[in-house]
């Protein structure tokens, strides 16, 4: 797509390591936040958590990540993991940081502005559930294993307001993704 740079890969992931990290999701998973969260009640209502950074296929994922995009481990935030439960979704959103917020001056220090997503999903959905960049009119539906990149930047460094993007609600069954943010400076 010309005006966002969004990529995918199919089978980023095999059906084991999928299990597993769903399993760890399963065990940090509380009900998600927003980094503004006065006056959004019911804006995001998944559950989610930052992974085990000690695990072996956590590592191995993020080590994968970072040789598959060229962007330095130091980079990237600590993988998190997401769960959608039926009827469940996040609204419409970028993943790169207002700079005019209160929260920005911390996210400063931490390493900056998100400069790219990578995000897997880990399983099949029944129905619902799907990724959807509303400026740009591209839905992607969860297929297990596939990793979603996509550079939150403009070439000049600014935020892309067309990386907006949702996770629309799970009509059946449940959807796992484990996201990792990439900064651009080493996130501390």
């Amino acid at each position: 797509m010309e005006a966002v740079e969004i990529y995918t890969s199919n089978s980023f992931l095999n059906e084991a390591d999928c299990a597993h990290l769903m399993a760890l999701i399963d065990t940090c998973a509380c009900p998600s936040r927003l980094l503004e969260e006065e006056g959004w009640d019911g804006y995001r209502t998944s559950y989610s958590g930052d992974i085990d950074t000690h695990d072996r296929i956590v590592r191995d994922l993020e080590l994968r990540l970072s040789d598959f995009t060229g962007i330095a481990p130091s980079c990237g935030e600590s993988a998190q993991g997401q769960r959608y439960e039926c009827g469940q979704y996040f609204n419409e959103h970028c993943d790169w940081f207002d700079t005019e917020a209160g929260y920005w001056r911390q996210e400063r220090r931490c390493g900056g502005q998100r400069s790219w997503t990578a995000m897997i999903y880990l399983n099949a959905v029944e129905e619902g559930g799907r990724t959807d960049f509303t400026h740009i009119g591209l839905s992607i539906p969860p297929e297990p294993g596939c990793l979603l990149l996509w550079n939150n930047a403009l070439p000049d460094g600014t935020p892309n307001p067309l990386t907006m993007h949702a996770a629309r609600p799970v009509v059946r069954g449940v959807k796992y993704v484990v996201t990792k943010w990439f900064r651009v400076r080493n996130w501390q």
